[in-house]
């Protein structure tokens, strides 16, 4: 079932709700959840918009089934119901929800077409995963198929269909393959993006609905910025 976006007044992009489910295409430097910043989360932006939306006199539930990076962008999917998101957990932990992303990358990859498999290992400390070729203690193994969309005079795009979900995964495997995300200071690229962002996107995601059992198929515009709108 495609989606449709909504505007709404708290500067939410609304990708897909109904008394089961709300998904937002994140902005970059948006936190999903409260983390040691202090910074508003958009789980409780999203709380705020339910409740006067809904007219609700009490706490508005919102449940948290996944996460992206703060300095990603794209799909993120809230579940309004404990029921939804007991079953929500279940369809991402069991792997049927497909997952595509969008990157732009400065250097072309060594092949149109590859899936990649290494072994993440994360160091708490530095809020960083290392990819390695062989598995190694304490590393989980990692998976994604990318291939080119597009090159333009100075970028690259990929699209990349997640098999795993590592923490930093897409950006720590696309580095090892010498192709770090654009902004990715953290994972090898030259420079950063003015606001903090990397040009990673959450672009696709389908799944079967927790509750009506429908198809949902939801897909998020990238952010508007010069280089996305050449590479897209």
């Amino acid at each position: 079932m495609p989606a449709k976006m909504v505007s709404t007044p708290k500067n939410l992009q609304i990708l897909f709700e109904d008394n089961h489910l709300i998904a937002i295409n994140k902005r970059p430097g948006d936190i999903v959840q409260g983390d040691k910043t202090g910074d508003m989360p958009l789980s409780e932006i999203v709380k705020a918009y339910i409740k006067q939306k809904e007219a609700k006199p009490g706490n508005v539930y919102l449940g948290v089934a996944h996460r992206l990076d703060r300095p990603t962008s794209g799909i993120v999917v809230f579940a309004k119901t404990s029921k939804a998101l007991t079953r929500l957990n279940k369809i991402f932990a069991d792997k049927k929800a497909t997952k595509t992303y969008w990157a732009v990358v400065k250097n072309t990859p060594p092949k149109e077409f590859d899936i990649l498999t290494h072994w993440l290992k994360r160091n708490p400390k530095q809020n960083k995963s290392y990819a390695y070729i062989k598995e190694i203690h304490e590393s989980k193994k990692a998976i994604l198929e990318y291939k080119l969309v597009k090159k333009t005079t100075n970028y690259v795009l990929l699209e990349i269909d997640l098999k795993t979900g590592r923490h930093h995964q897409i950006r720590a495997q696309l580095a090892m393959i010498g192709c770090p995300i654009k902004g990715d200071l953290k994972y090898g690229f030259d420079r950063s993006n003015k606001d903090g962002s990397i040009h990673l996107h959450a672009r696709h995601l389908s799944f079967i609905h927790p509750v009506r059992k429908e198809i949902i198929e939801l897909i998020a515009p990238p952010p508007e910025d010069p280089i996305w709108n050449t590479c897209t």
